[in-house]
C-alpha cells in the first residue's frame, strides 16, 4: 500500500489516498497496519493531522521512535494544542487512532512518574484531566478507532470520546491494579458512565482486558467492525446513525448508594480472598471511591486524582513498578532473532510434554518423542486441555495442534533448529540421550536441557560440540510460570547463549541466565524454604498455620504445601543435592519424612503427602483460625522461612550465580511468586534494612544454628 497523506487546509492532496487511510481496507489479515503519513500532513510532535474530502478531521497517535504508543504529558500537550484548533474552527468530525500496528496505546508512561514527587503528579493528572475533558466537551462527534492493545491511559483517551469503533482485533482494559493503582485520567467515572457499572468496575479491580465483542457486550465499545468497514462506520457515527453506548438501567441502579453499598460489601470480600488489603490496597480503594462518589462524577473524579496521588506513593506501588520495569528489563535480554522455527522435545513427561505444547501455541512447529507411545498420547490430551483455557479460540487450538507432531521414532530431531532433552533427572540417561541427539541434529542447530539440578559440564563434557549446548530450565507449571533459566556453562558459546535467549524471549517467557551451579538459582533459593517448613512441621508446628503465614507476607503458596506440589521425593533429592555439592548447611530431613518417600506418599501427584487431596487436588487444610487452642508457634517463624531463602540469594550474587540483583529479584518474583509488592528478596532486604535483616539472621544463628549464618555476600549488598 502506498504511503497515505492526510489534508490539512493548506495541504491539497488527492481524496483517494485520504479513503486509503481511513480504510485501511484489508491490511489487517496479519494483525499489521501501514499507517503511514506523507510529509505534508501536518505533524503536532505525537500527533499527525489532517482533514477529509467529507470535513472529518483524523488524529493519528504516532509516537516518533517508539514501536508502540504510550500515554505521557508531551502526548496529551500535543493533543492540546489540536484541540485548540478544532475548538477554533470545528471539523464535521473527529477521529482518533493509532499508526503503530501493536495496538492504540499501551497505557500511561510509567517511566514519568518514577522520581515525580506527589505534588507533581497530581499536577500531571490535573493537567491531563483538563485536556481529556476538553476532549469530551467538544461539540462534534469524536470517535476513538481502535485497534489492537487499548490499555490503562489510552482506553481512558479513548472514553474521553463520545463513540469507540472497535476493530475485531483489539483488546481493552485497565491493568492499573497490576502497579498497585486505579485509573487515574477518568478511566474510573468514563467507564461507569457508558458501560455496565458492575462490568467497569470487574475490569479495573481485576486488571483483564476484554476482547472486542465483549467490551461491546458491556458497553465499552459502540461497534465491533473489520478493519475495511472502519471508515463507513465512522461516517455513521458522524451522521448520527450510530448511537452511543451508556450505562443502561444498571447504571441509573447504582447511581443510588445504598445499591452501591450493598454491592461493594461482595466486591470487598471477593477482593480479600485474592489480596489483603495492606499488602494491596488499590482495589479497595476503588471500591471505597465507587460506594462513596459513583453517583457523581464529579465528586469520583476529584477522589480519583486524590486517591491515585497517595496510592502511587505507597511502598506496595513502587515496588509493583520496580516489578514492572524487571519484567521489562528480563524481556529486554532479548537481541534479534533467534531463527529458531522447529523445535523437537526429547521426553514426553510432565514438563517435556507441557514444554512442547506451549511452544505449539507460541508458533513453533513441534516434535515430540518419547521411549513409549502411551506419554505422548497423555501430552497432547493435555496439551488440548492447556490450549483450550489460555487461547479462548477453536481456530487457533487447532492451528497449534496442527503444529504439535508425535514422533515416537525421533524423526524430527534431524530437522529441528532446536532440540531439547526433557528426559528424567538421571545423568547417565540424560548423557545417552544427549549424545545420541548431537549424532543425529543437522549443523546449526542447538542442543538443550531442563535439567533442575544437574551440572552442565558433566552433561557438555560426553558432546563433540559442547559449544552449541545450553540449559534452558522451565517451570511447572509451564504455561503459567513466566520464568525459564538459561543455564551457561564455560563451552558455550555467545552465540548459542544469545540464541536460546531470544528463544525464551519469543515464548513470551522470561529469560534469566544463570551460572551451572547445583539447583541453579531458583530451586537453590527455595530449598531452605521448605527446608525449614519440613523441620518446623516436625517441631510440632502445625502446617497450616506455616502455610497461612507464608502466605500473610505474601507468598503465592505455603511451604508446606509447595512441598507436596513438588513432590516430596523431589524435595528430599533436592535437599541432599545441595548439601553434598555446595555444603549447605540444610536443616537434616526428619525419618518420617523419608518414611512417607519409601511408602510412595509424595505429596500432590500421589493424593497424600504432608496433606492429603480431594479428587480436584486441593489439600485438605483445617483453617488456621479452626486450630487447637494452644497449638505450638514460633515468634521467629517467618523469618525462619523468609531470611534463608534472600541469605541464599545474596550468597548467588556473590558467586555470580546471576549478574545482578535485578535479574536475581525479578527471577525469584517469577519464578517463585516471591511477594510482588515487595519487590524481590534484594528490595525486601533493602527496604527492611540491611544491617537489621544482617542482625535478625544472627539472632537464630545463636538459637538455631549455621544454616543462618549471613553469607560474606551481605557486605556488597
Amino acid at each position: 500500500m502506498k504511503a497515505a497523506r492526510l489534508r490539512n487546509p493548506e495541504a491539497s492532496v488527492p481524496q483517494s489516498d485520504i479513503r486509503e487511510l481511513a480504510g485501511m481496507l484489508d491490511t489487517l489479515a496479519d494483525h499489521a497496519i501501514e499507517l503511514s503519513v506523507a510529509v505534508d500532513a501536518e505533524r503536532r510532535g505525537n500527533w499527525r493531522s489532517g482533514i477529509d474530502e467529507d470535513g472529518i478531521a483524523w488524529w493519528v497517535l504516532d509516537r516518533p521512535d517508539k514501536s508502540v504508543n504510550t500515554i505521557d504529558r508531551s502526548v496529551l500537550e500535543d493533543l492540546s494544542l489540536l484541540l485548540d484548533a478544532a475548538e477554533a474552527a470545528p471539523p464535521r468530525g473527529i477521529v482518533i487512532r493509532s499508526a503503530k500496528p501493536s495496538g492504540f496505546a499501551a497505557g500511561a508512561d510509567i517511566a514519568q512518574f518514577l522520581d515525580a514527587a506527589t505534588a507533581e503528579i497530581a499536577a500531571m493528572l490535573g493537567e491531563g484531566h483538563r485536556v481529556l475533558d476538553r476532549l469530551a466537551a467538544l461539540p462534534v462527534p469524536t470517535i476513538a478507532v481502535i485497534h489492537g492493545h487499548c490499555l490503562g491511559a489510552g482506553l481512558e483517551l479513548a472514553l474521553a470520546c463520545r463513540f469507540r469503533i472497535a476493530v475485531a482485533n483489539a483488546s481493552l482494559g485497565f491493568p492499573e491494579v497490576m502497579l498497585g493503582l486505579h485509573p487515574g485520567l477518568g478511566g474510573t467515572f468514563r467507564s461507569l458512565a457508558v458501560a455496565d457499572p458492575l462490568e467497569a468496575m470487574t475490569m479495573m479491580l481485576t486488571g483483564k482486558a476484554a476482547p472486542a465483542k465483549r467490551a461491546r457486550r458491556i458497553g465499552l465499545v459502540d461497534a465491533v467492525v473489520e478493519e475495511r468497514h472502519v471508515l463507513n462506520a465512522v461516517r455513521a457515527a458522524v451522521g448520527g446513525e450510530l448511537h452511543p453506548a451508556r450505562g443502561g438501567w444498571k447504571g441509573r441502579a447504582f447511581a443510588l448508594r445504598p445499591a452501591r453499598s450493598l454491592v461493594a460489601r461482595r466486591m470487598r470480600a471477593e477482593a480479600a480472598k485474592a489480596a489483603k488489603p495492606k499488602n494491596y490496597p488499590a482495589p479497595f480503594r476503588l471500591i471505597d471511591l465507587w460506594e462513596k462518589h459513583g453517583g457523581s462524577p464529579e465528586r469520583m473524579r476529584a477522589a480519583e486524582l486524590e486517591s491515585f496521588s497517595d496510592l502511587i506513593e505507597t511502598p506496595t506501588s513502587r515496588n509493583l513498578v520496580r516489578v514492572f520495569f524487571l519484567r521489562e528489563a528480563m524481556r529486554g535480554l532479548k537481541d534479534g532473532p533467534s531463527d529458531i522455527k522447529r523445535v523437537h522435545v526429547i521426553g514426553a513427561g510432565a514438563m517435556g510434554g507441557d514444554i512442547a505444547a506451549w511452544a505449539a501455541r507460541e508458533g513453533f512447529r513441534v516434535s515430540l518423542s518419547d521411549i513409549d507411545a502411551k506419554p505422548i498420547g497423555q501430552a497432547l490430551r493435555k496439551a488440548a486441555t492447556m490450549l483450550d483455557k489460555t487461547l479462548r479460540d477453536k481456530l487457533k487450538v487447532r492451528d497449534a495442534l496442527d503444529r504439535l507432531v508425535p514422533d515416537p521414532g525421533g524423526l524430527g530431531i534431524a530437522g529441528a533448529d532446536l532440540v531439547i532433552e526433557a528426559a528424567p533427572e538421571r545423568l547417565e540417561l540424560k548423557q545417552s540421550i544427549l549424545r545420541d541427539a548431537e549424532a543425529r541434529m543437522k549443523p546449526g542447530a542447538i542442543l538443550a536441557t531442563n535439567t533442575s539440578a544437574l551440572p552442565l559440564p558433566d552433561l557438555a563434557g560426553v558432546l563433540a560440540d559442547p559449544s552449541r549446548f545450553v540449559g534452558v530450565h522451565f517451570f511447572n507449571p509451564v504455561s503459567r510460570m513466566q520464568l525459564v533459566e538459561v543455564v551457561k556453562h564455560d563451552a558455550l558459546s555467545p552465540e548459542t547463549l544469545r540464541r536460546a535467549t531470544n528463544f525464551v524471549a519469543e515464548l513470551s517467557r522470561l529469560p534469566a541466565p544463570v551460572k551451572p551451579t547445583a539447583g541453579f538459582l531458583v530451586n537453590r533459593a527455595l530449598t531452605p524454604y521448605i527446608a525449614e517448613a519440613i523441620l518446623m512441621v516436625a517441631e510440632g508446628v502445625p502446617k497450616e498455620r506455616i502455610d497461612a503465614r507464608a502466605e500473610s507476607f505474601g507468598m503465592p503458596m505455603g511451604p508446606v504445601e509447595l512441598a507436596d506440589r513438588v513432590g516430596l521425593d523431589i524435595a528430599v533429592e533436592v535437599a541432599q543435592t545441595l548439601a553434598e555439592r555446595l555444603g549447605m548447611p540444610l536443616p537434616e530431613m526428619p525419618g518420617w519424612l523419608h518414611q512417607m518417600v519409601r511408602e510412595g506418599k509424595l505429596g500432590q501427584k500421589t493424593g497424600s503427602g504432608l496433606y492429603d487431596y480431594d479428587e480436584a487436588g486441593k489439600p485438605k487444610k483445617i483453617h488456621v483460625d479452626a486450630l487447637p487452642d494452644g497449638s505450638a508457634d514460633d515468634p521467629n517463624l517467618l523469618d525462619r522461612l523468609i531470611l534463608p531463602m534472600v541469605n541464599t540469594v545474596v550468597a548467588c550474587l556473590r558467586e555470580g550465580v546471576v549478574e545482578s540483583e535485578e535479574i536475581a529479584d525479578g527471577a525469584m518474583v517469577f519464578g517463585t511468586g516471591f511477594a510482588p509488592f515487595r519487590g524481590g528478596p534484594i528490595r525486601y532486604a533493602r527496604e527492611r534494612g540491611v544491617d537489621a535483616v544482617i542482625a535478625r539472621l544472627r539472632e537464630l544463628e545463636m538459637v538455631h544454628g549455621p544454616r543462618f549464618r549471613p553469607d560474606p555476600g551481605w557486605d556488597r549488598i
